[in-house]
């Protein structure tokens, strides 16, 4: 494989191959000191927006992906996506056929599409979505980020997303069920997908105003009827999320939050619960998790060879 770019200037500067590149070593080679480099610059210089897309399967979660991408790009926004697809149990292979159904001209180099396999991850995502988000993000003004079909408890998009939209379909469910705990205590914004259906996206929409105004939170996000089919809506989609990425103020936090999220899970899976006692606070006082991760994991794989060795 050709070398990794050398700094965020250099990366730009590759297009769509050298970010191809850049996201494989998260998977092949992830604590190659070139690529810890790059993450640590593009999480000092932010430049776009994580959008989060959840919901269950078939949602069409896609199918807003495609109609938002396009949208963005009518305005002249660059935009990443992020699709993330389900993997075998068994043998950890993946379709990776999200991509399939949007729509992109290979030659834009303002729009870039990336699949991502689970390989067994409950959560929603893969092991390698949020540095890949943080590097997408120094890069475009908008990575949208497409999670697999989730249930009621999966949760893990709001730990990389900037704004977290949840779908919903028409007729998944009356009051009752959207006032249970879990994923709907999570997003931005709620969508009701295929508003094109008419009275059934209407009485979803309705379900889930009345579920929100019985809620104790005194936060309520906006609910919205969208249908990518027709049009309907979308625009008011993409002036909520823009809005959404006004309040400034709230990312740094909620960053820094999913940035310690991130590593403290990094450590869980290496060493355990005793392994993350240990080590998780010797990540507190670094800026950038990357860094400070593989400086972390690295002294404790050697002191951890080391001691095996008297057993």
């Amino acid at each position: 494989m050709k070398p990794l770019p050398g700094d965020l200037e250099a990366l730009a500067a590759g297009g769509k191959a050298a970010l191809a590149r850049c996201l494989t070593a998260l998977d092949s080679q992830p604590e190659d000191p070139g690529l810890i480099a790059l993450l640590e610059a593009a999480w000092r210089a932010p430049r776009g927006t994580a959008l989060g897309l959840t919901g269950p399967p078939g949602v069409g979660k896609s199918t807003l992906t495609n109609a938002l991408l396009a949208r963005f790009r009518g305005r002249g926004e660059t935009v990443a996506v992020l699709a993330v697809d389900p993997s075998s149990p068994l043998t950890g292979g993946a379709l990776l056929g999200d991509r399939a159904r949007i729509e992109t001209d290979p030659d834009d180099a303002g729009a870039f599409v990336r699949s991502m396999a689970a390989r067994g991850r409950l959560g929603g995502l893969a092991d390698g979505a949020f540095p890949a988000i943080v590097l997408l993000r120094a890069i475009f003004d908008w990575v949208i980020v497409e999670t697999v079909g989730v249930g009621q408890s999966e949760i893990e998009i709001a730990d990389c997303a900037d704004v977290v939209v949840l779908c919903i379909q028409p007729g998944s469910g009356d009051a009752l069920q959207f006032m249970k705990a879990g994923v709907m205590e999570v997003p931005d914004l709620l969508v009701v997908t295929k508003g094109d259906l008419g009275a059934p996206a209407r009485r979803a929409a309705a379900d889930l105003r009345g579920a929100l105004s019985l809620a104790a939170e005194a936060r309520s996000p906006e609910v919205l009827v969208v249908s990518a089919r027709s049009g309907e809506g979308l625009e008011a989609a993409v002036e909520a999320v823009t809005g959404l990425r006004r309040e400034a103020g709230k990312m740094a936090p909620r960053r820094a939050a999913q940035a310690r999220a991130w590593a403290e899970g990094r450590l869980l899976d290496s060493f355990g619960r005793v392994g993350l006692g240990a080590l998780g606070p010797r990540l507190l006082n670094h800026a950038s998790p990357f860094a400070a991760l593989a400086g972390v994991s690295e002294r404790a794989r050697s002191v951890l060879h080391e001691s095996l060795k008297n057993i």
